[in-house]
Parts: structure tokens; C-alpha cells; sequence
């Protein structure tokens, strides 16, 4: 098949790391094939880099190559620009550059999405351009697109999600093997899941980032990543573990959007990323290592799920190539695709009102009437006891508390009342439970 007869589509690639590296060979290789599925050529017209000299995992001609990102991105026959070169700045300033200068933006960058996605959607709003980031969230897992496209007419209530996969690696390796999270996560490092400095994947910051771009979606609202409450990885144990799999659960950091009544009544949007407790019958419960999948629920469409690859330069290549034969579409058609949708304007509900499940480990003394009051104390604060049971005696003697559904604020306010009780030595663990039916 030969395109028609089209001038080329020029194309700038802002970043030649593990993605970028692959989108310059996704180009070459497919061009008779994009060419084809486009409607016109689809040539490179240049490569923005930090350092000519940097080795590469692909063959750059040096003529595409530049350290002037400015310039390329303003070139008079640059119509398309790939962004992967990741943070704020100068990736912003960029991207809002070559919007200005008339080029659709195809990026992957959560980050910037999610700290200031409004800023870049109105700029090509008013540039009348497209900004497609499917590569932001899940690698090559087609997500975005469906919650903006597929379920357009839908109705979503919840998204589900495990989207960082240096986590699943850890936390999967923690649950079949039994090590600890420091060994887990050093064979993580050893493999190439993680990388030498892994804040930002254990602590929860690149999970929130993804979870804001997800809820902004799903329900129509603008969510950022400050919206979002984040905790990360690194204080869960192999006894949290070992106490999941009693329970016939698994230990994964989830990334959770849900649509919720706040206090007056009105719908809000509830974002959180945290660890926690799902059962093994789950459909996340079975993804491994270092895979990623999204669990959606909506009322006309039911449960879907997502699954596949999430990070590495092929797969993330694959979701950019994805969107730019698309937003390459819409030049030729001279037509946008769907810009930003916030027309809900949901506010965000604090974690303290937000409502789920909690798993709770307490050191207790070993006498008559330690249970009782424990059990006092959860219902002081409106937190109902679902299942209580103790292992352990003397010096060793634990409470496991499973509670019904309660908000933070409640369960939060009944771990400060149990430290101060003299019948206990520690609360040792809080872990919340997700993906189960209230009993």
C-alpha cells in the first residue's frame, strides 16, 4: 500500500532515553506501514538531546541530532512533536512552544500533566491543536483512550488500578518468596526495575501522578497530583505480608479513583495510592512482577480490566506511536481530537471522609478483658469490628482487627485511642482492604 499523494508530516522527537530511543526506531522501521495508516509520510525531522555525544540504544543520524530543543519545536516543517524527555521544565515550556508555533504535542509526561495538565490543554485549545499522552499512564496499555473515547456515553464510578510496576515487582516478590521489602527491592534493582533511587516509584509519587491523570478522565474533573493522598511501600512488612495471605489476600499499591457523596451530599471525587489488602480471587491479585493493569467500573458497561506491560522503552514507544498516528489523522482531516473534559468540576474529597476497609495489628497484653476493651475503643469512634483474632501469647500476644467500612478520620482517631491505652504495647500495622464486598 503507498500513502497518497501527501506532503510529509514532519516530525520532532524532544528526548532520545529509553522511549525516545525507540520512537527514532519505530519511525524508521514502520514508516512504509505509518505512511500507509496516516495517509502521508510521517518523516523525522530532528532529535533534541542534552549531549551529542551521549551513547544511545539506537543509531541517530548525526544531522537530526540537536541540543536547540527551542528551535526545532518552532521549525516551519515541524507539524508533530514528540515529547518524552519527562519533568517539568523545560518539557512545559516546550510543549507549550511548539503549540504555538502550530504543532500538535504527543508526551508521556505524567508529571507535568498532573501538576499542571489545565495550563497545556488550554494552550492547544487555543492553538486549536491536538495533546494526546495515552504513554503517561500504564506504558502500552491502552487506558486513556478508552475512559476519554470508548466510554464516552458511559458512566464511570471507579477505577482500580496497580500502575507502577517497580511496586508490583517488589510487593510480588515480598508475598511469593517471603523476603523482606529491602531484599525485595535491591533484586528489583539487581533486574533493572528500579531504578538506583527509587522514591519516586516506592514512595507513592509516580502512582499518584498517574492516579490524577486517571481521575481527571474518568470523571470529568480537574485533579492534580496534590489532590491526590499518597503513601508508598516501604514501611510494609513481611509480617503485613504473611497476614494478607492468612486472610487469602495479596499485599499491592493501588491507585484508587472512586466517585463519592461528600458531606453535603454532592457527588465528589475520592483519589488515593496506597498499599493494601485484596483478595486473591481479584482480578488485580493475579498480576505479576513487574505488569500493570487498571480495573474499571462503570453502569452501563460493567467491570473491564487493563492489563499488560507498563513501563520500558518498546511498550511506552508503542502508546506514543499509537496516539501520533492519530493526532497525524487530525492534521491531515484539518480536525482535533477530544481536548480537556472538566465540565463536572467535582471537588475533591479529603482522605479523612474517604470510606473503606482496615486491617489492624495490635501488640497487647495478654490478660482477661484486652479484648474487650480494644473493641471498645474501635466502637468509640464509629468503627465496627467485622473479624478480631489473637496469635500469639504472653510477651508475643497480637490483636488482627478487621473492621467494616469506616472513614480514615474514624480509624485514624481509634489508632491514636489504642496507643494510649496502658493494655497496649504497639499498634504495629494499619493496612486497608480494598476489592471485597461489605460482609
Amino acid at each position: 500500500m503507498s500513502a497518497p499523494d501527501q506532503r510529509p508530516l514532519g516530525v520532532a522527537v524532544l528526548g532520545c532515553g529509553s522511549v525516545g530511543s525507540q520512537v527514532v526506531r519505530l519511525l524508521a522501521e514502520q514508516a512504509d506501514d505509518l505512511a500507509a495508516r496516516v495517509g502521508a509520510p510521517v518523516e523525522l525531522r530532528g532529535v533534541a538531546v542534552r549531549r551529542l555525544e551521549a551513547a544511545r540504544e539506537v543509531e541517530v543520524p548525526a544531522d537530526l541530532l540537536t541540543t536547540d530543543a527551542t528551535g526545532l519545536v518552532a521549525r516551519d516543517d515541524v507539524d508533530l512533536v514528540v515529547e518524552v524527555i519527562g519533568g517539568i521544565e523545560p518539557a512545559r515550556s516546550l510543549i507549550l512552544g511548539a503549540l504555538e508555533s502550530g504543532a500538535s504535542v504527543v508526551t508521556a509526561n505524567k508529571a507535568l500533566l498532573a501538576e499542571d495538565g489545565p495550563t497545556l490543554f488550554e494552550a492547544a485549545e487555543r492553538a486549536g491543536r491536538d495533546l494526546y499522552y495515552e504513554a503517561a499512564v500504564a506504558g502500552a496499555i491502552p487506558i486513556l483512550r478508552p475512559l476519554r473515547e470508548s466510554l464516552a456515553g458511559d458512566r464511570v464510578t471507579r477505577v482500580l488500578g496497580i500502575v507502577n510496576g517497580t511496586t508490583n515487582f517488589v510487593l510480588d516478590k515480598m508475598d511469593t518468596s517471603g523476603a523482606g521489602f529491602a531484599e525485595a527491592l535491591e533484586e528489583a534493582q539487581a533486574l533493572g526495575y528500579a531504578e538506583a533511587d527509587p522514591t519516586a516509584d516506592v514512595e507513592g509519587f509516580d502512582a499518584a501522578a498517574k492516579a490524577a491523570i486517571l481521575a481527571s478522565l474518568a470523571f470529568h474533573s480537574r485533579v492534580t497530583a496534590s489532590d491526590v493522598h499518597r503513601e508508598g511501600i516501604s514501611e510494609v512488612t513481611a509480617a503485613d505480608v504473611a497476614s494478607a495471605a492468612d486472610m487469602g489476600a495479596v499485599v499491592k499499591l493501588l491507585a484508587i479513583c472512586e466517585l463519592r457523596r461528600g458531606p453535603d451530599g454532592e457527588e465528589a471525587v475520592s483519589v488515593r495510592v496506597h498499599p493494601a489488602m485484596i483478595p486473591r480471587s481479584h482480578p488485580l491479585a493475579s498480576v505479576r512482577e513487574a505488569y500493570n493493569a487498571v480495573f474499571v467500573e462503570s453502569e452501563a458497561a460493567g467491570q473491564l480490566m487493563f492489563y499488560g506491560p507498563g513501563a520500558g522503552g518498546a511498550p511506552t514507544a508503542s502508546a506514543v506511536l499509537g496516539d501520533l498516528v492519530t493526532v497525524a489523522r487530525n492534521r491531515l482531516a484539518a480536525t482535533r481530537g477530544a481536548g480537556e473534559s472538566a465540565y463536572a468540576d467535582r471537588p475533591v474529597l479529603p482522605m479523612g471522609e474517604t470510606l473503606t476497609r482496615y486491617h489492624v495489628a495490635i501488640d497487647v497484653e495478654d490478660r482477661a478483658g484486652v479484648l474487650a476493651s480494644v473493641a471498645l475503643a474501635f466502637a468509640e469512634h464509629g468503627v465496627s469490628i467485622q473479624t478480631v483474632r489473637q496469635e500469639g501469647r504472653g510477651a508475643d500476644a497480637q490483636l488482627v482487627v478487621v473492621s467494616h467500612r469506616a472513614t480514615d478520620a474514624q480509624l485514624r482517631a481509634t489508632v491514636d485511642h489504642l496507643s494510649t491505652m496502658d493494655t497496649v504495647r504497639e499498634v504495629t500495622s494499619v493496612m486497608r482492604v480494598e476489592g471485597e464486598s461489605e460482609q
